[in-house]
Protein backbone atom coordinates (compact mmCIF):
# COMPACT_ATOMS: atom_id res chain seq x y z
CA UNK A 1 0.00 0.00 0.00
CA UNK A 2 1.14 3.48 -0.84
CA UNK A 3 1.92 6.22 1.49
CA UNK A 4 -1.02 7.96 -0.46
CA UNK A 5 -3.57 4.66 -0.11
CA UNK A 6 -3.19 4.38 3.54
CA UNK A 7 -3.87 7.90 4.03
CA UNK A 8 -6.92 8.01 2.21
CA UNK A 9 -8.08 4.63 4.29
CA UNK A 10 -7.16 5.93 7.45
CA UNK A 11 -9.01 9.14 6.75
CA UNK A 12 -12.21 7.22 5.67
CA UNK A 13 -11.79 5.39 9.00
CA UNK A 14 -11.83 8.17 10.90
CA UNK A 15 -14.76 9.98 9.60
CA UNK A 16 -16.30 7.12 9.82
CA UNK A 17 -15.74 7.31 13.48
CA UNK A 18 -16.88 10.89 14.05
CA UNK A 19 -20.10 10.38 11.81
CA UNK A 20 -21.03 7.68 14.08
CA UNK A 21 -20.67 9.30 17.35
CA UNK A 22 -22.72 11.82 15.89
CA UNK A 23 -25.58 10.00 14.85
CA UNK A 24 -25.57 8.05 18.00
CA UNK A 25 -25.56 11.53 19.92
CA UNK A 26 -28.33 12.40 18.10
CA UNK A 27 -30.19 8.99 18.75
CA UNK A 28 -29.17 8.30 22.04
CA UNK A 29 -28.62 9.32 25.26
CA UNK A 30 -24.76 8.55 24.76
CA UNK A 31 -23.47 11.55 24.76
CA UNK A 32 -20.30 10.61 23.32
CA UNK A 33 -17.95 13.86 22.96
CA UNK A 34 -15.94 13.48 20.15
CA UNK A 35 -12.18 15.43 19.28
CA UNK A 36 -9.95 15.30 16.64
CA UNK A 37 -6.60 17.33 16.45
CA UNK A 38 -5.01 16.19 13.15
CA UNK A 39 -4.82 12.63 12.72
CA UNK A 40 -5.84 11.73 16.15
CA UNK A 41 -9.46 11.19 17.54
CA UNK A 42 -10.25 11.54 21.32
CA UNK A 43 -13.82 9.82 22.39
CA UNK A 44 -14.76 10.83 25.98
CA UNK A 45 -17.51 9.60 28.00
CA UNK A 46 -20.09 10.30 30.56
CA UNK A 47 -17.91 9.00 33.22
CA UNK A 48 -14.76 10.28 32.48
CA UNK A 49 -12.99 7.54 30.35
CA UNK A 50 -11.79 7.96 27.24
CA UNK A 51 -10.81 5.96 23.59
CA UNK A 52 -7.75 7.73 21.80
CA UNK A 53 -7.32 6.50 18.27
CA UNK A 54 -4.18 8.25 16.73
CA UNK A 55 -3.10 7.33 12.88
CA UNK A 56 0.72 5.59 12.38
CA UNK A 57 1.89 7.28 9.52
CA UNK A 58 5.30 5.48 9.35
CA UNK A 59 3.94 2.06 10.35
CA UNK A 60 0.98 2.43 8.37
CA UNK A 61 -1.43 1.79 11.31
CA UNK A 62 -4.43 3.22 12.90
CA UNK A 63 -4.01 2.48 17.12
CA UNK A 64 -6.85 2.40 19.41
CA UNK A 65 -6.09 3.02 23.13
CA UNK A 66 -9.28 2.35 25.58
CA UNK A 67 -9.66 1.49 29.44
CA UNK A 68 -8.57 -2.44 28.31
CA UNK A 69 -5.76 -2.10 26.65
CA UNK A 70 -3.99 -0.91 23.59
CA UNK A 71 -4.60 -2.21 19.77
CA UNK A 72 -2.94 -1.84 16.44
CA UNK A 73 -4.92 -2.12 13.07
CA UNK A 74 -3.55 -2.71 9.86
CA UNK A 75 -5.52 -2.31 6.43
CA UNK A 76 -5.69 -5.31 4.54
CA UNK A 77 -8.35 -7.06 2.53
CA UNK A 78 -10.59 -3.58 2.70
CA UNK A 79 -10.80 -3.45 6.55
CA UNK A 80 -8.49 -2.29 9.10
CA UNK A 81 -7.78 -5.30 10.89
CA UNK A 82 -5.77 -6.24 14.69
CA UNK A 83 -2.28 -6.65 14.28
CA UNK A 84 -2.22 -9.25 16.47
CA UNK A 85 -5.50 -11.68 15.04
CA UNK A 86 -7.73 -10.05 17.66
CA UNK A 87 -10.81 -8.56 15.18
CA UNK A 88 -11.53 -5.88 12.73
CA UNK A 89 -11.57 -2.21 14.30
CA UNK A 90 -15.08 -1.20 14.11
CA UNK A 91 -16.24 -4.53 16.16
CA UNK A 92 -13.46 -3.87 18.68
CA UNK A 93 -14.07 0.05 18.80
CA UNK A 94 -17.75 -0.72 19.11
CA UNK A 95 -17.02 -3.61 22.10
CA UNK A 96 -14.66 -0.91 23.67
CA UNK A 97 -17.05 2.12 24.19
CA UNK A 98 -20.02 0.23 24.77
CA UNK A 99 -18.22 -1.10 28.29
CA UNK A 100 -16.87 2.45 28.82
CA UNK A 101 -20.32 3.84 27.98
CA UNK A 102 -22.29 1.40 29.61
CA UNK A 103 -24.67 1.23 27.19
CA UNK A 104 -24.59 -0.53 23.52
CA UNK A 105 -23.15 1.23 21.19
CA UNK A 106 -22.42 0.16 17.50
CA UNK A 107 -19.31 2.01 15.15
CA UNK A 108 -19.90 1.31 11.14
CA UNK A 109 -18.27 2.19 8.03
Amino acid sequence: MTDLDYLDQAEALLKAVEACCDRMNDQSDADIDNQRVGGMITLSFANRSQIVINLQKPLQEVWMAAKAGGYHYRFRDGRWMDTKGHGEFLTELSRQASTQAGMALEFTA
